[in-house]
């Protein structure tokens, strides 16, 4: 029994020992994790004080090298939650929802995290007259950190019914007829204004703007293989 203690409490020390800095919880966690290379790890609780008006906030969630990653839960000082956000790639990705201090759902947001190491995206084409018929496989440059997509909705906080409804694909809104959306509620591909003729289906395949380009420059080259490297969800 006293060699297993022993052997725990190496292990204890060993860990402590990788770190450069981190605080003990009252329950004995350790948070606030910084390794030896200065970087954010592990389960983190923040604290943001009052700033000429701005109310202050705690949050708690988790680092991967330095980026918020997973979910993260916000609360004011008081200690009521006020925001639930899920990270990626220290930016956000997938659903975020908001409250008020009394526990009403203010909106839900749908995001879409790019990855920083990657400049380029592997996006499918589809028979715009058969949303499940994959035509081809394309590749798009990918811009910003994250992108609003998917469905955002606001709510009243007070009944919980919904007032307005925001669809987006790509930090573009989707509107009218043409949503981007089935009536699932699951994301199509989105609407691209130039068009080519597919001589085998003899049907209009829309492009974005970024597949032309692409080609453009490509044209004359040989066969570019594309490697399928999808990013988000």
């Amino acid at each position: 029994m006293r060699f297993i203690l022993a052997f725990i409490l190496l292990i204890s020390i060993d860990s402590f020992g990788q770190l450069k800095d981190y605080i003990i919880s009252v329950r004995g966690d350790t948070l606030n994790r910084v390794d030896m290379k200065g970087r954010k790890q592990g389960p983190w609780v923040l604290h943001v004080t009052e700033v000429r008006g701005e109310p202050g906030y705690d949050e708690q969630g988790y680092f991967h090298d330095d980026k918020k990653d997973g979910l993260w839960v916000r609360f004011t000082l008081m200690g009521d939650k006020i925001a639930e956000e899920n990270y990626r790639w220290g930016s956000l990705d997938g659903k975020a929802k908001y409250y008020t201090r009394t526990g009403g759902l203010l909106r839900e947001e749908s995001w879409r995290a790019v990855d920083p190491e990657k400049t380029m995206d592997t996006v499918a084409v589809y028979d715009v007259h058969d949303p499940n018929k994959v035509l081809d496989m394309v590749v798009v440059k990918l811009t910003g950190q994250t992108n609003k997509h998917g469905t955002w909705t606001y709510y009243n906080p007070l009944w919980g019914t919904v007032e307005k409804t925001e669809r987006y694909f790509l930090d573009k809104i989707q509107t009218g007829e043409n949503t981007g959306f089935g009536d699932d509620g699951e994301l199509r591909p989105i609407d691209v204004s130039t068009t080519k003729v597919d001589t085998v289906g003899k049907k209009t395949v829309t492009k974005p703007q970024a597949v032309l380009d692409y080609e453009k420059k490509n044209s004359g080259k040989k066969k570019i293989k594309v490697r399928e490297g999808k990013t988000g969800y």
